[in-house]
């Protein structure tokens, strides 16, 4: 028999400023980041991805704005799974009856293991009681970070960042886009501040950053349907880049809104 291979791969179902949640692992097993929109919609985009809600061993939460934990009740009150995160944003959860109470619940105050897989997570500054981006190694050694919603790169992300094969980073928003922008003046102000989210601009330096550590793979995430577009991104970090090679330095790719079967190996 031929010996097959696990290769670490990530599903980016859902990544904008409406709905976000992302898979790592493979069909036989893996982990759910965030669960930001209905479990109508989770499951059909897993269905598309090949993936089940069998394949999924436990979720994950970055922070508690209803983007990131909108279909959270529904999905544990039908799987049962475990849920882990940071101590603030789990309370925040139970006392909001936002997990079936019959579901584990884990802090993350150290790595944990599931599904072959070792997760960590690390603070990231966004207007919530606390918020994290995740680091994932892989069960074939390969390392991996979902960082979205930080109004800026600290010395703590930057140093979970740094090494990763593949970092989804955070592209939010255009600052043109923003600024001609119809959103009133006090919430363009939270967007651009240090609680809020990162620019094109911004996420095109810290990918320069990261392809100099070795990085090789970067997908854009997070990107606002008001603010942004996924050529602007695409093209602003690109243009910051350009000390690389495109496709022989890096890899770039912008996170679909809703998954189209869409599944990056790295």
């Amino acid at each position: 028999k031929k010996k097959v291979n696990k290769m670490a791969r990530i599903y980016p179902l859902f990544s904008s400023s409406k709905g976000n949640s992302t898979f790592i692992g493979e069909p036989g097993g893996g982990i759910l980041i965030d669960a930001g929109v209905s479990f109508k919609k989770l499951t059909a985009a897993l269905s598309d991805s090949g993936l089940s809600l069998a394949s999924i061993k436990g979720i994950f939460i970055t922070h508690s704005h209803s983007d990131h934990v909108k279909g959270l009740k529904m999905l544990t009150k039908k799987t049962g799974l475990p849920v882990f995160g940071q101590r603030e944003t789990l309370e925040e959860l139970i006392s909001g009856e936002m997990i079936a109470p019959a579901c584990e619940v884990y802090e993350l105050d150290s790595p944990a293991a599931a599904a072959d897989m070792e997760i960590s997570c690390f603070d990231t500054p966004h207007d919530t009681v606390r918020s994290c981006g995740y680091r994932v190694k892989t069960s074939d050694g390969r390392v991996c970070a979902v960082c979205t919603d930080l109004g800026y790169v600290t010395d703590t992300v930057r140093d979970n960042l740094n090494g990763c094969n593949l970092v989804l980073l955070e592209s939010n928003y255009d600052e043109k886009m923003l600024a001609s922008g119809p959103y009133p003046y006090y919430l363009k102000e939270r967007i651009r501040s240090k609680r809020g989210h990162l620019s094109n601009t911004d996420c095109s330096m810290q990918s320069a950053e990261l392809i100099r550590q070795g990085t090789t793979h970067i997908i854009l995430g997070h990107l606002s349907q008001e603010n942004n577009t996924p050529y602007m991104a695409d093209k602003i970090v690109e243009a910051g880049l350009k000390e690389f090679s495109r496709n022989r330095d890096y890899i770039l790719e912008v996170a679909p809104v809703e998954t189209n079967g869409k599944m990056v190996v790295f």
